[in-house]
């Protein structure tokens, strides 16, 4: 961790330097009107980066420990200590091929269980399918189902939660298939008695594998390919040509970004492949219908106010609640499309109970990841609206509850999104100089190069060694490619439009998905028609343009093209056809 933590530093100190030189000395007092924004946008960026590096700052797991024999060894205040510990499976699922749930039942059921656990599977069926029904009781499962589909997912677990009663609760969608060595891995936890819940990483095993990049070019240009791509791959870590084109590997995510939460306890749920306990689950939706009928007798004129009884009569503010009460429900996880880091969140602010969440560093489970760019854009406008919605709505960042750290992690996940917004400035900027002439700063001196360069060397440095061992250059090129995704997101939220809880589609969906990265298609065909007219007039000797001027924003350029070209390919691909 020393050199990354080494690099980190020198990054945030040349970034801060280069920032503040920007405020102060470089902008061009000509065109404020383009000089203003990319300065703001810069700044935010590095704000960002600084976030970011305070995420990945150090690694601090905490023990993992053998899996219980009763449940005394989860709750000392039990009041049968020595009886078995009971752990429900939920299987999720609405309108997925019943064969593909059969095989996560099949998984399910496979699951090893030490003496002193008792696992229970159950099938969540919101399809209210006979089908399903049939194949849960083949497999020998318990077939759960509801007569609405109100909260959809969140509604569907409450609803399995009032049916059975296990100690901790596990979360699997449709496709989700438990190793059998789950429970092993993850129930030790929770001899801690303050752990509410243990995510594990998503792995999707369907994912192209795609071919190491010197096997490629060593094909196509013998050993001097190899030598160049080993050394492309020490700069920008292992890299597959041909490879998953949505970048769905979530690998950095869960096994670097959200394993370094674990320090402060900032980890969050991402739904499937987690697991809860009970007790944690029960105390959220007691809080939450606590503050639901506070909130309902005080803002709302009940019957009895209208007929003018005083409102500061005891009598009738304990009829107030009383009605308020009467009117609220139970709901263990919040009807909203993030339920999963919505209870997170509310379990992290409890100051009294001081939960904890922990990130499972190893993979203990399989799924199915999204096959085409309309899958994958459904599920991506999920997570940014959701997280969105809770950051413009129910902001755990200014709430009470959180400690310091915790505050800077959800941060830096909120803004993320709210990235794309400057990433917009970022992708037009090089087109902005190359057609006009105006240049954001003063001029492409030395000075401004010297200033620069090394902070952008700095950070790529950080990077390598930060996710030593993963590749972190197509995560970077997929944030800034996906921008529209973020802003849509943004605008529904802004506008108080409910984000809505499509279903992610199991299989591929067929069609053409060039409507869906238009933005990413003007983008490119901007840029490249951007730095053509810049040459061109540069040859013409146009006076206007320098020459350091049209490389930096060409290069500029070329890197922002290569960004949206990841996106613009993933539209034409298909299962077994490399990219």
């Amino acid at each position: 961790m020393g050199l990354w933590q080494f690099f980190a530093t020198l990054s945030i100190v040349l970034g801060g330097w280069y920032i503040a030189w920007r405020w102060t000395s470089s902008l061009n007092e000509h065109a404020l009107w383009f000089a203003i924004p990319l300065a703001l946008a810069e700044t935010c960026a590095y704000f960002g980066l600084v976030l970011f590096f305070y995420n990945l700052w150090s690694i601090d797991d905490p023990k993992q420990q053998s899996p219980p024999h009763r449940i005394g060894d989860c709750d000392p205040d039990a009041a049968d200590p020595d009886r078995p510990v009971t752990v429900d499976i939920f299987i999720t699922t609405y309108n997925e091929e019943e064969e593909l749930v059969r095989l996560s039942i099949r998984d399910a059921r496979a699951v090893s269980v030490q003496p002193g656990v008792c696992a229970r599977v159950h099938v969540l069926d919101d399809g209210r399918r006979s089908r399903m029904r049939q194949v849960t009781e083949q497999e020998g499962a318990n077939y759960i189902t509801r007569d609405n589909n109100v909260g959809f997912k969140a509604g569907n677990l409450r609803n399995a939660m009032e049916q059975t009663d296990g100690d901790f609760i596990v979360i699997c969608d449709a496709d989700t298939r438990l190793f059998p060595t789950f429970l092993d891995d993850v129930l030790g936890y929770f001899r801690d008695p303050d752990v509410a819940f243990v995510q594990t990483p998503q792995w999707f095993y369907d994912l192209p594998a795609g071919e190491r990049l010197p096997a490629r070019w060593e094909r196509k240009a013998g050993a001097v390919g190899r030598a160049a791509a080993k050394l492309v791959e020490a700069l920008l870590g292992k890299m597959r040509v041909g490879s998953d084109p949505f970048n769905n590997d979530a690998s950095i995510f869960y096994e670097v970004i959200m394993r370094r939460r674990n320090r402060v306890n900032a980890a969050f749920c991402c739904g499937a492949a987690s697991i809860h306990r009970r007790e944690a689950i029960m105390m959220v939706a007691l809080k939450a219908y606590t503050d639901a009928v506070a909130r309902a007798s005080t803002e709302k004129k009940t019957l009895l106010e209208k007929i003018r009884l005083r409102s500061s009569d005891p009598k009738v503010a304990a009829l107030r609640v009383w009605e308020a009460a009467r009117e609220q429900e139970l709901t263990p996880y919040k009807f909203h499309v993030s339920e999963d880091i919505y209870t997170s969140i509310v379990l992290q602010q409890d100051r009294n109970r001081r939960w904890k969440s922990i990130m499972h560093p190893h993979v203990v489970s399989r799924m199915l990841s999204p096959q085409d760019l309309l899958t994958w854009t459904i599920q991506r406008f999920k997570y940014a609206g959701g997280s969105l919605d809770i950051f413009l709505h129910d902001n755990p960042i200014t709430a009470r509850g959180m400690s310091l750290g915790q505050r800077l992690m959800y941060l830096n996940t909120f803004w993320s999104y709210l990235g794309a917004i400057w990433n917009v400035i970022f992708l037009i900027s090089p087109a902005i100089y190359l057609f006009t002439a105006i240049a954001p700063v003063r001029a492409y001196t030395l000075d401004f190069f010297l200033r620069l360069v090394p902070f952008l060397i700095a950070v790529e440095l950080a990077m390598l060694f930060g996710f030593w061992g993963y590749s972190g250059y197509k995560s970077k090129i997929s944030y800034l490619a996906s921008f529209p995704l973020s802003l849509q997101a943004l605008w529904a939220v802004a506008r108080n439009k409910p984000i809505k809880f499509h279903v992610t589609p199991k299989e591929r969906q067929e069609g053409n998905f060039l409507r869906i990265v238009w933005p990413q298609t003007a983008i490119v065909i901007a840029t490249i028609a951007a730095i053509a007219f810049a040459i061109a007039q540069v040859l013409r000797g146009n006076g206007n343009y320098t020459l350091e001027g049209v490389v930096a924003n060409s290069l500029w350029g070329v890197n922002n093209i290569a960004a949206m070209s990841l996106m613009i390919r993933a539209a034409f691909w298909k299962p077994g056809r490399s990219s």
